[in-house]
């Protein structure tokens, strides 16, 4: 097991390498110069831009260099912990992401955990109860999920929610430390929205291994033994059918960290979404790749949890 996981993290530096250098340069493909964007932006401080202090902002920022050299330097500052700085905010990278990361990871985990949560249990009641009414609304639900954008959900829940109802406030981000309830109000929308796509994945998944499961030798033989359903459920068919899921979960983290960034710019939380794309906007480029590098960290790391848990699933599974 400690050889796999050396493995994969070894593994993970050089992914980590290669999605570095890709959003560098797509970044610098772009056309237009962030530092003419930036002192540009409106009329008074476009009329008083000078050849001199462009020159000045490129330096201050590394991107007179050459290509080869801007990465090399901003790599190194990486290992010491130095993100660089943001051409937009005027602050540290590493500030920036450290205020933006824990609202999604809030808003994030508590979607992530309550789509597991009641993904599973539909999941194992439509399929215990295959063709009847707890199956169908279950497939119907899940059906939902799947194919309704996240954006589109977030809009239907502020329109009735907050436009037609009046029950929820519309847009904004309170720390539950700051004012629990108010953050619990304003969490309600953008957090069924994230869920939405998880939970109908993880219930189909789910219901679909349970049944393949259910059909298994031993599963009947457990019920000629004059077990309980929920027995031979919970105790014999559960730990196998939960294999699959196991890796339809992984799949939903991911899926779950792009729907971020829409539910972020629909409902204006200051999250890395909406800090990614302010920043893909304004061609900021240390932030953008920054962020990048936060992303594809937690991905490498979930996909590392979800290997390593299989074997607890299935002790056959052997790691070398």
């Amino acid at each position: 097991m400690r050889a796999y996981i050396i493995q994969r993290l070894l593994q993970g530096v050089i992914v980590l390498f290669l999605v570095t250098v890709v959003i560098f340069l797509v970044m610098r493909l772009l056309p237009g110069d962030p530092i003419l964007l930036y002192l540009t932006q409106d009329e008074f401080s476009a009329a008083s831009v000078s050849d001199e202090k462009i020159a000045a902002m490129r330096h201050e920022f590394g991107l007179d260099k050459p290509l080869p050299v801007q990465y090399i330097d901003w790599a190194g500052n990486v290992f010491r912990g130095d993100l660089g700085k943001s051409i937009m905010f005027g602050t540290k990278v590493t500030s920036e992401i450290g205020r933006s990361l824990p609202v999604t990871l809030h808003l994030g985990l508590l979607a992530y955990a309550l789509s597991i949560i009641f993904g599973i249990p539909l999941g194992i009641i439509a399929a215990v109860r295959q063709g009847k009414f707890a199956d169908t609304l279950t497939t119907t639900i899940a059906n939902i999920g799947v194919t309704a954008p996240v954006f589109w959900f977030g809009i239907l829940l502020i329109y009735v929610f907050s436009a037609y109802l009046d029950w929820l406030p519309t847009y904004g981000y309170t720390s539950p430390f700051e004012n629990f309830g108010l953050s619990t109000l304003q969490s309600i929308m953008p957090v069924l929205s994230l869920m939405l796509f998880p939970l109908a994945g993880i219930a189909r998944q789910t219901r679909s291994s349970m049944l393949e499961v259910v059909r298994q030798d031993y599963i009947r033989t457990a019920y000629a033994k004059g077990l309980r359903e929920w027995v031979v459920i919970m105790r014999h068919a559960l730990k196998n059918g939960l294999i699959p899921v196991v890796t339809m979960a992984g799949t939903m983290a991911r899926r779950l960290l792009g729907g971020m960034v829409l539910v972020e710019n629909v409902f204006n939380i200051p999250g890395l979404g909406r800090l990614t794309t302010d920043a893909i906007f304004s061609q900021d480029y240390e932030v953008v790749q920054g962020t990048i590098l936060v992303v594809a960290i937690i991905v490498l790391v979930v996909n590392l949890i979800v290997d390593i848990s299989y074997g607890w699933f299935d002790p056959r599974i052997r790691y070398s």
